[in-house]
């Protein structure tokens, strides 16, 4: 350990994170490497540590030879100031070394709040933060993550953009730097050469030009890149890597247990959710490898819990026999089975005994809107009596919590529809009432909103945000109306919001905001403690930008849109059929139901796995 290292751990919270030696953490003889990466988290290391993608890409680039791939967390504010005193420069947790001397530098970037990490944790690599200035092939530096379906914010400070998932593309892009630096190419030649592999975006080779008015005027690939880079994904789940000897943290994380993914992508087309339609086709992963899989990360790793995970778990067609084939190993174990959200639709007494025996908490769900209506623009394709009903499940089936979340803002959304909220959550206490085995115990029902952001890739990226003010309106609106004492109403925060829609639907010209706002202090904005919209307030004054151009304005039908060189297999076409839809008030029936020609399915050959 460096000695610069053991002085300053004394003096800093949770020391534990920046230390490495975790059992399952991969060490490797330098002497038989070549090529080293820096596989990098833009967050602690209590939320990158809880990330399965970080922990699926880790095992992945380990497994192939002659590469040593290693993790790298933001540090907390106490653990930074004492490195920058020090002069010591970011490292990487398994061997220690900093991560300038690395060949890549990879970012696993899901949140755009993340962004002004990436350039902090660069810097105090020693890093230079602007792609141009990098002339070298290293260390060069690289994004991934569902944040990067919009990569312009960051588009000056990053080589190039891995698109979807990154089991396949990861392994050819690592040997296509390997070739390049064994045949001694220039950076220019070997980024030309990247964005040749499908899934490759090198920002760089793309010229991008405005209108008068601000908007994009046109995007011109230059030298051979492609006018536009689909996404990569697994065809088949069976043979893709799951890291069963996965890490033990050495000290307490966010999702600190197994997480066991059942499928990618969502049969749903919820309207507002990005994921839901950059994640497509679903593509299952067969019961008895879930099962297999399950027992060996319960026994390489010790855990007691584990998460059956994916994007809509409950949609999972044999998720109940998967369960009672784990059923005699969670029992001999004392193994729990958790879901962390359920569909209101397909909730059942079935399900309920199966999960988590003997620990009957709390339950999630996400019924996004108050009133039906409102659903039905979104395409919840969930009713009242649906949750309703899987709430009485619970309630009579020994649960006493149910967590419910919403979102205020969402397009179309009236007074009407925020009071429909309330007017739900005490349904609910009446349905405990109604049907509870066990009154004693009281029930605890916790209302939750989040502030409608449109993202980029969903049916609603045309629509504005509502203003912060009017946001606030409606919190206070809801606030006022929930009476019940037993219902707890928790909202978020709006400032971190409204910069979140900024981001997401900023392009290019969003960098020089972003490096102004970080030399201001901006670093961890992704938590409360950090953040101060002010500063970016004040970033975007000097740079002469508009942040509600970004966040509060529609956008017409016709308009280039910033990402527009990037596609998730979604078809443009289907997104604004979509959206038509929602504002018809008409619902769009779910994947397995018949196939809505979205044309994702060209992904996979043409048929989904629902």
């Amino acid at each position: 350990m460096d000695k610069r290292l053991e002085r300053i751990l004394p003096r800093v919270q949770k020391p534990a994170r920046y230390v490495g030696g975790e059992y399952n953490a991969v060490k490797k003889d330098p002497a038989q490497v070549d090529t080293r990466i820096a596989f990098c988290f833009p967050d602690t290391y209590e939320i990158g540590m809880s990330n399965l993608g970080m922990r699926i890409l880790y095992g992945v680039m380990n497994n192939m030879d002659g590469v040593w791939c290693q993790r790298v967390f933001a540090p907390w504010g106490d653990m930074e100031e004492e490195m920058r005193r020090a002069g010591m420069p970011l490292f990487a947790l398994e061997s220690g070394e900093p991560i300038t001397d690395f060949d890549i530098v990879a970012f696993s970037v899901g949140y755009e709040m993340a962004f002004p990490a990436i350039l902090n944790m660069l810097d105090l690599a020693g890093i230079p933060i602007h792609s141009a200035e990098r002339t070298g092939l290293t260390p060069l530096v690289i994004a991934g993550g569902t944040a990067m379906y919009n990569a312009e914010p960051i588009a000056d400070f990053i080589d190039l953009v891995s698109l979807g998932e990154g089991e396949d593309i990861t392994v050819e892009l690592v040997e296509l730097h390997r070739k390049a630096r064994q045949e001694g190419w220039s950076k220019r030649q070997f980024l030309r050469a990247a964005a040749q592999l499908p899934g490759i975006y090198v920002p760089s080779l793309y010229e991008v030009t405005y209108h008068d008015d601000g908007t994009v005027a046109e995007i011109t690939p230059l030298e051979g890149a492609p006018t536009v880079v689909t996404k990569r994904i697994v065809h088949d789940m069976d043979k893709s890597f799951f890291p069963t000897q996965t890490i033990v943290p050495s000290t307490e994380i966010v999702q600190d247990r197994v997480m066991l993914e059942l499928f990618r992508g969502c049969i749903r087309g919820c309207r507002f959710c990005q994921a839901g339609y950059v994640y497509r086709p679903v593509r299952n992963r067969s019961e008895a490898l879930c099962a297999q899989y399950a027992v060996e990360s319960c026994d390489g790793s010790g855990y007691q819990e584990v998460t059956l995970s994916s994007l809509s778990t409950s949609d999972y067609p044999p998720l109940t026999q998967l369960c009672d084939q784990l059923e005699d190993f969670c029992q001999q174990r004392h193994v729990n089975l958790s879901l962390p959200s359920l569909r209101a639709d397909n909730f059942s007494m079935n399900l309920m005994e199966r999960l988590a025996k003997g620990r009957k908490s709390g339950l999630t769900f996400a019924p996004e809107a108050g009133t039906q209506r409102l659903r039905d623009v979104i395409n919840k394709n969930v009713t009242q009596e649906d949750l309703l009903q899987s709430c009485r499940t619970a309630f009579a089936g020994g649960y006493n919590a149910v967590k419910l979340y919403f979102m205020l803002g969402l397009p179309t959304e009236t007074d009407e529809d925020v009071l429909g909220i309330a007017d739900l959550a005490a349904r609910v206490m009446h349905t405990w009432r109604e049907s509870a085995s066990n009154k004693n115990r009281g029930v605890r029902i916790t209302v939750s909103t989040s502030w409608f952001v449109p993202k980029p890739h969903t049916a609603f990226q045309w629509e504005p945000q509502i203003s912060k003010e009017e946001y606030e309106r409606r919190v206070a609106l809801l606030r006022e109306a929930i009476k019940t004492k037993t219902v707890t109403y928790n909202w978020h925060d709006s400032d971190t919001s409204f910069l979140e829609a900024v981001l997401a639907r900023g392009d290019r010209r969003m960098c020089k905001v972003l490096e102004t706002a970080w030399r201001k202090g901006s670093k961890l904005d992704a938590w409360e403690e950090y953040f101060s919209l002010d500063r970016w307030l004040e970033a975007f004054e000097e740079c002469g930008l508009d942040p509600h151009f970004y966040a509060n304005r529609t956008r017409s039908l016709d308009e280039k849109m910033p990402w527009d060189m990037i596609s998730s297999g979604v078809t443009t076409a289907y997104l604004r059929r979509e959206r038509e839809r929602a504002f018809a008030g008409v619902t769009t029936p779910d994947c397995r139901t018949h196939c809505n020609g979205c044309g994702a399915n060209r992904l996979v050959g043409g048929k989904c796995d629902v």
